[in-house]
Protein backbone atom coordinates (compact mmCIF):
# COMPACT_ATOMS: atom_id res chain seq x y z
CA UNK A 1 0.00 0.00 0.00
CA UNK A 2 2.79 2.43 0.92
CA UNK A 3 4.63 1.73 -2.33
CA UNK A 4 1.45 2.22 -4.36
CA UNK A 5 0.75 5.53 -2.61
CA UNK A 6 4.34 6.62 -3.27
CA UNK A 7 4.05 5.86 -6.98
CA UNK A 8 0.70 7.64 -7.19
CA UNK A 9 2.18 10.75 -5.56
CA UNK A 10 5.16 10.65 -7.93
CA UNK A 11 2.87 10.35 -10.96
CA UNK A 12 0.68 13.22 -9.75
CA UNK A 13 3.69 15.43 -9.01
CA UNK A 14 5.29 14.80 -12.40
CA UNK A 15 2.01 15.28 -14.26
CA UNK A 16 1.56 18.58 -12.47
CA UNK A 17 5.19 19.59 -13.10
CA UNK A 18 5.06 18.84 -16.82
CA UNK A 19 1.77 20.71 -17.05
CA UNK A 20 3.36 23.73 -15.36
CA UNK A 21 6.35 23.62 -17.71
CA UNK A 22 4.09 23.40 -20.75
CA UNK A 23 2.01 26.34 -19.51
CA UNK A 24 5.14 28.45 -19.05
CA UNK A 25 6.29 27.45 -22.52
CA UNK A 26 2.95 28.51 -24.02
CA UNK A 27 3.28 31.83 -22.20
CA UNK A 28 6.80 32.18 -23.69
CA UNK A 29 8.31 32.16 -20.20
CA UNK A 30 11.06 29.81 -21.25
CA UNK A 31 13.72 30.97 -18.81
CA UNK A 32 11.24 30.68 -15.94
CA UNK A 33 10.40 27.15 -17.09
CA UNK A 34 14.10 26.22 -17.21
CA UNK A 35 14.59 27.53 -13.67
CA UNK A 36 11.60 25.46 -12.59
CA UNK A 37 13.22 22.34 -14.07
CA UNK A 38 16.43 23.15 -12.16
CA UNK A 39 14.42 23.48 -8.97
CA UNK A 40 12.69 20.15 -9.55
CA UNK A 41 15.97 18.37 -10.23
CA UNK A 42 17.53 19.89 -7.11
CA UNK A 43 14.64 19.08 -4.76
CA UNK A 44 13.03 15.85 -5.97
CA UNK A 45 16.09 13.64 -6.23
CA UNK A 46 19.19 12.87 -4.18
CA UNK A 47 21.47 14.58 -6.71
CA UNK A 48 21.91 18.21 -7.72
CA UNK A 49 20.78 19.38 -11.16
CA UNK A 50 24.42 20.12 -12.03
CA UNK A 51 25.50 16.58 -11.13
CA UNK A 52 22.56 15.00 -12.97
CA UNK A 53 23.54 16.84 -16.14
CA UNK A 54 27.24 16.02 -15.81
CA UNK A 55 26.90 12.29 -15.12
CA UNK A 56 26.78 9.80 -17.98
CA UNK A 57 23.65 7.69 -18.26
CA UNK A 58 25.59 4.67 -16.95
CA UNK A 59 26.84 6.59 -13.91
CA UNK A 60 23.38 8.00 -13.29
CA UNK A 61 21.95 4.47 -13.23
CA UNK A 62 24.57 3.49 -10.65
CA UNK A 63 23.75 6.52 -8.50
CA UNK A 64 20.04 5.68 -8.74
CA UNK A 65 20.54 2.09 -7.61
CA UNK A 66 20.00 1.30 -3.93
CA UNK A 67 20.68 -2.18 -2.54
CA UNK A 68 20.72 -3.52 -6.07
CA UNK A 69 17.34 -1.99 -6.96
CA UNK A 70 17.17 0.63 -9.70
CA UNK A 71 14.86 3.55 -8.93
CA UNK A 72 13.24 3.49 -12.34
CA UNK A 73 10.52 5.96 -11.40
CA UNK A 74 13.13 8.60 -10.58
CA UNK A 75 14.96 7.92 -13.82
CA UNK A 76 11.74 8.25 -15.79
CA UNK A 77 11.10 11.60 -14.14
CA UNK A 78 14.63 12.84 -14.88
CA UNK A 79 14.44 11.64 -18.49
CA UNK A 80 11.11 13.42 -18.92
CA UNK A 81 12.49 16.66 -17.46
CA UNK A 82 15.53 16.46 -19.74
CA UNK A 83 13.18 16.15 -22.70
CA UNK A 84 11.24 19.22 -21.55
CA UNK A 85 14.52 21.11 -21.17
CA UNK A 86 15.51 20.11 -24.70
CA UNK A 87 12.28 21.47 -26.12
CA UNK A 88 12.60 24.75 -24.21
CA UNK A 89 16.20 25.37 -25.27
CA UNK A 90 15.27 24.47 -28.87
CA UNK A 91 12.60 27.19 -28.76
CA UNK A 92 15.27 29.62 -27.59
CA UNK A 93 17.55 28.71 -30.49
CA UNK A 94 20.14 27.14 -28.19
CA UNK A 95 20.65 24.15 -30.47
CA UNK A 96 23.72 22.67 -28.80
CA UNK A 97 22.07 22.65 -25.37
CA UNK A 98 18.90 21.21 -26.85
CA UNK A 99 20.77 18.41 -28.61
CA UNK A 100 22.64 17.43 -25.44
CA UNK A 101 19.41 17.32 -23.42
CA UNK A 102 17.59 15.31 -26.09
CA UNK A 103 20.43 12.77 -26.22
CA UNK A 104 20.54 12.55 -22.42
CA UNK A 105 16.81 11.90 -22.32
CA UNK A 106 17.07 9.31 -25.10
CA UNK A 107 19.87 7.44 -23.33
CA UNK A 108 17.90 7.25 -20.09
CA UNK A 109 14.75 6.03 -21.80
CA UNK A 110 16.79 3.43 -23.72
CA UNK A 111 18.30 2.20 -20.46
CA UNK A 112 14.85 2.06 -18.87
CA UNK A 113 13.49 0.05 -21.77
CA UNK A 114 16.46 -2.34 -21.66
CA UNK A 115 15.72 -3.18 -18.02
CA UNK A 116 12.01 -3.47 -18.89
CA UNK A 117 11.07 -0.76 -16.40
CA UNK A 118 7.38 -0.51 -15.56
CA UNK A 119 5.95 2.70 -17.11
CA UNK A 120 5.01 4.31 -13.80
CA UNK A 121 5.26 7.87 -15.15
CA UNK A 122 5.59 7.46 -18.91
CA UNK A 123 6.08 4.69 -21.47
CA UNK A 124 9.82 4.55 -22.33
CA UNK A 125 9.29 3.03 -25.78
CA UNK A 126 6.87 5.78 -26.81
CA UNK A 127 9.33 8.40 -25.59
CA UNK A 128 12.17 6.72 -27.51
CA UNK A 129 10.12 6.82 -30.71
CA UNK A 130 9.41 10.52 -30.26
CA UNK A 131 12.99 11.40 -29.33
CA UNK A 132 14.43 9.56 -32.32
CA UNK A 133 12.09 11.55 -34.53
CA UNK A 134 13.30 14.81 -32.95
CA UNK A 135 16.93 13.77 -33.43
CA UNK A 136 16.54 12.72 -37.08
CA UNK A 137 18.23 15.86 -38.47
CA UNK A 138 21.37 15.21 -36.40
CA UNK A 139 24.29 12.80 -36.54
CA UNK A 140 24.02 10.82 -33.34
CA UNK A 141 27.05 10.31 -31.07
CA UNK A 142 28.80 6.96 -31.40
CA UNK A 143 27.86 6.02 -27.82
CA UNK A 144 24.21 6.64 -28.72
CA UNK A 145 24.47 4.45 -31.81
CA UNK A 146 25.97 1.61 -29.78
CA UNK A 147 23.23 1.87 -27.17
CA UNK A 148 20.61 2.00 -29.91
CA UNK A 149 22.06 -1.15 -31.47
CA UNK A 150 21.73 -2.93 -28.12
CA UNK A 151 18.15 -1.70 -27.70
CA UNK A 152 17.12 -2.61 -31.26
CA UNK A 153 18.40 -6.14 -30.69
CA UNK A 154 16.40 -6.41 -27.48
CA UNK A 155 13.33 -5.15 -29.35
CA UNK A 156 13.75 -7.78 -32.06
CA UNK A 157 14.29 -5.23 -34.82
CA UNK A 158 17.10 -7.17 -36.40
CA UNK A 159 17.19 -5.43 -39.78
CA UNK A 160 17.72 -2.12 -37.94
CA UNK A 161 20.41 -3.79 -35.81
CA UNK A 162 22.31 -4.69 -38.97
CA UNK A 163 21.92 -1.17 -40.38
CA UNK A 164 23.27 0.35 -37.15
CA UNK A 165 26.07 -2.21 -37.11
CA UNK A 166 27.23 -1.12 -40.57
CA UNK A 167 27.10 2.54 -39.52
CA UNK A 168 29.30 1.78 -36.52
CA UNK A 169 31.71 -0.27 -38.62
CA UNK A 170 32.04 2.62 -41.06
CA UNK A 171 32.66 4.95 -38.12
CA UNK A 172 35.35 2.58 -36.76
CA UNK A 173 33.30 2.46 -33.56
CA UNK A 174 32.65 -1.29 -33.78
CA UNK A 175 35.21 -4.00 -34.47
CA UNK A 176 34.64 -6.86 -36.90
CA UNK A 177 34.84 -9.19 -33.91
CA UNK A 178 32.00 -7.33 -32.17
CA UNK A 179 29.91 -7.36 -35.34
CA UNK A 180 30.56 -11.09 -35.78
CA UNK A 181 29.50 -11.70 -32.16
CA UNK A 182 26.29 -9.72 -32.76
CA UNK A 183 25.46 -11.79 -35.84
CA UNK A 184 26.13 -15.02 -33.95
CA UNK A 185 23.82 -13.93 -31.11
CA UNK A 186 21.09 -13.45 -33.68
CA UNK A 187 21.67 -16.96 -35.05
CA UNK A 188 20.51 -18.29 -31.68
CA UNK A 189 17.03 -16.90 -32.37
CA UNK A 190 14.37 -19.11 -34.01
CA UNK A 191 13.74 -18.59 -37.72
CA UNK A 192 10.28 -17.12 -37.18
CA UNK A 193 11.64 -14.46 -34.86
CA UNK A 194 14.43 -13.58 -37.31
CA UNK A 195 11.94 -13.34 -40.16
CA UNK A 196 9.65 -11.14 -38.05
CA UNK A 197 12.66 -8.93 -37.28
CA UNK A 198 13.39 -8.44 -40.97
CA UNK A 199 16.68 -10.36 -41.05
CA UNK A 200 16.34 -14.00 -42.21
CA UNK A 201 18.95 -16.56 -41.17
CA UNK A 202 20.54 -16.73 -44.62
CA UNK A 203 21.19 -12.97 -44.57
CA UNK A 204 22.88 -13.26 -41.17
CA UNK A 205 25.06 -16.10 -42.45
CA UNK A 206 25.92 -13.99 -45.48
CA UNK A 207 26.82 -11.11 -43.17
CA UNK A 208 29.20 -13.36 -41.22
CA UNK A 209 30.82 -14.49 -44.48
CA UNK A 210 31.23 -10.90 -45.64
CA UNK A 211 32.91 -9.94 -42.35
CA UNK A 212 35.30 -12.88 -42.60
CA UNK A 213 36.14 -11.99 -46.20
CA UNK A 214 36.76 -8.37 -45.22
CA UNK A 215 39.11 -9.47 -42.43
CA UNK A 216 41.01 -11.67 -44.88
CA UNK A 217 41.27 -8.81 -47.38
CA UNK A 218 42.48 -6.43 -44.65
CA UNK A 219 45.22 -8.88 -43.63
CA UNK A 220 46.27 -9.39 -47.23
Amino acid sequence: MFQRDYFMRMIEQMTEAVGQIMNLRRERKHEEALLYIDELLDTKFRLSSKLIRSLSDEDLLKMMTTNGILETDHLQAIALLMKQEAELTADLGREDESFIAYVKSLHLFLRLSLVDAAPTITEPREQIKELLERLKPYELPLATKRLLMEWLEAEGRYDAVENMMHELLEDNALTNEEADAAYRRLLLQPDERLDAGGLPREEIEQGIEDLAKQQTDDIA
